[in-house]
């Protein structure tokens, strides 16, 4: 079982993103950026390889993005509802995401086995998010996943801040 620490606030940023292992020892490398369709974040090994991306697909009917291993398409991720909680789908790997998105406390589940569980921590060195997956090789894939929670969930919020009308003032 692994764990990765991702400094929180960080996963999905315009920015260079570090991950770590549970020794502090920095693993992989994120970078790249998102807003518009083809953006795409980059996940690589600190040798220098590029392990995992993802890409934004699709702007209409709800935003997708493509997740690739190795240069190899392997899903489709997109929202598929929201009420009660939000509920994600990976095509092609069958993987769910549910929980407290918001929160950062969420799960990926194949049917009944858990890839990934989600949640925060905070060590002497600040705030983090901690990624428990059991199975080391699903890791690059689910840094991605976190990487487009995180954006959403920062987007969604970001947007609420946005005002809805402005007063003109007829003076």
């Amino acid at each position: 079982m692994s764990e990765f620490f991702i400094q929180e606030k960080h996963l999905s940023r315009v920015t260079r993103t570090v991950v770590k292992n549970e020794s502090g020892k920095s693993i992989f490398l994120m970078v790249g950026r998102w807003g518009t369709k083809g953006d795409a974040l980059s996940l690589y090994a600190m040798n220098g390889n590029l392990v995992a991306h993802i890409k934004q697909t699709s702007l209409t009917f709800g935003t997708r993005f493509e997740l690739y291993k190795d240069f190899k398409k392997v899903g489709t991720m997109q929202k598929i509802f929201n009420w009660p909680g939000d509920f994600y789908y990976v095509r092609r790997l069958h993987w769910t995401v549910q929980g407290d998105i918001y929160n950062h406390q969420y799960q990926i589940h194949h049917f009944n086995q858990r890839i990934m569980k989600m949640d925060k921590a905070t060590l002497f060195s600040g705030d983090y998010y901690v990624l428990d997956i059991p199975m080391e090789e699903n890791a690059p894939i689910c840094i991605c996943i976190a990487a487009v929670l995180d954006y959403w969930l920062y987007r969604k919020n970001h947007d609420k801040d946005t005002p809805l009308s402005y007063r003109l003032d007829t003076n």
